[in-house]
């Protein structure tokens, strides 16, 4: 199943088997012809709400498939709150593999699940880092979740998250 809507940073691609959700990710074009399902709808819905300002978290059934170390890592990145950031040295060190900075980010680009699992809520350890839907699209999230920051030195500390 395929769904397409507008948001503030772009097209969003929503893909959906008949119960879980397969993916989200920014696409420059509407390609394929939709063809929405409960699933679709239902993440639709609750991503207009992240983007009006009334959702902070969301309940939708994933399909993750991805090593077990890609898993590992977006298990953690459901976990970073709304409003708040990590570095992907923290992340590293979250799951255990604290010197796998590197893989961290690589895993984290590869997400499938835009917004939904909160990879633009990672940072560099100086700076804002990368967004695989781009850095002017990190910022207007940035922006939408009340985070501060600056191009010159990143986020503000008092939006960094410990993990427990």
């Amino acid at each position: 199943m395929l769904q397409y809507m507008e948001s503030p940073i772009g097209l969003l691609r929503l893909t959906a088997d008949q119960r879980k959700l397969r993916g989200v990710e920014l696409a420059e074009a509407r390609t394929e012809e939709e063809r929405p399902n409960f699933v679709t709808e239902q993440a639709k819905t609750q991503l207009e709400e992240y983007f009006a300002g009334k959702r902070t978290e969301f309940t939708l059934f994933f399909l993750c498939n991805g090593t077990e170390f890609q898993r590992l890592v977006w298990s953690k990145l459901s976990e970073i709150p709304y409003g708040r950031v990590v570095t992907y040295g923290q992340l590293a060190a979250a799951i255990g593999q604290p010197t796998a900075c590197r893989a961290v980010a690589n895993a984290v680009g590869q997400n499938p699940y835009l917004i939904l699992l909160p990879c633009h809520r990672v940072v560099a350890s100086e700076g804002l880092g990368g967004f695989s839907a781009g850095l002017e699209a990190k910022k207007k999230l940035f922006r939408l979740e009340h985070i501060e920051f600056s191009e010159n030195s990143g986020v503000s500390e008092k939006f960094f998250f410990t993990f427990p």
